[in-house]
């Protein structure tokens, strides 16, 4: 089974619920799931889904994963694939392929995305792919497992941070907020 639209529109809802201020900065993705648009294909390029993992351990730390391609620290997570059957199964499935942290050492805060955020991915000419938006739905999961091998084709290095460390200021309050 893979991830429906009316999955993906059932777990924003269910986000908006809780986040109705969010609104305003989703508007592209609810016009993309109104116009029936194939959010879970990374060829659509006025933007697809992609699920994210905010991994905290008992210490309160964030993992952080160095990405090869943007040469950036981000947390885990990426596109969705077809036997992913929901954004929470994705979001553990990237975590666990990026960091070689098995699925049945980390356990989901809850089935809620605590951050849902539209941001510009920059053209790649290599793959053929021009600049488009990721919708990336974030889970927050928790683990006293450590990484055990890096997925050394997307990500150059792995680290524990504190939560302050995360850039984009909303996530970080969200991080805090959940964690409490």
């Amino acid at each position: 089974m893979t991830v429906t639209a009316d999955h993906i529109r059932g777990t924003l809802d269910d986000y908006l619920d809780v986040r109705p201020h969010d609104t305003g900065q989703l508007v592209d993705l609810l016009e993309l799931l109104d116009a029936s648009a194939d959010l879970t294909s990374r060829k659509e390029f006025r933007g697809h889904v992609t699920a994210g993992a905010i991994l905290v351990d008992p210490a309160g730390r964030v993992l952080h994963v160095r990405h090869v391609a943007l040469n950036r620290w981000l947390l885990p997570g990426g596109h969705l694939e077809a036997n992913d059957i929901s954004l929470l199964a994705a979001a553990q499935r990237e975590l666990s392929e990026e960091t070689g942290i098995p699925a049945a050492v980390v356990v989901p805060a809850g089935n809620r995305p605590v951050h849902i955020e539209a941001h510009l991915i920059p053209a790649n000419p290599a793959k053929g792919e021009p600049d488009h938006q990721h919708f990336d739905f974030r889970f927050l999961f928790r683990t006293s497992a450590d990484v055990v091998e890096l997925q050394t084709e997307e990500v150059a290095a792995a680290a524990w941070r504190h939560v302050d460390t995360i850039e984009n200021e909303a996530l970080r309050s969200r991080v805090l907020e959940a964690m409490r």
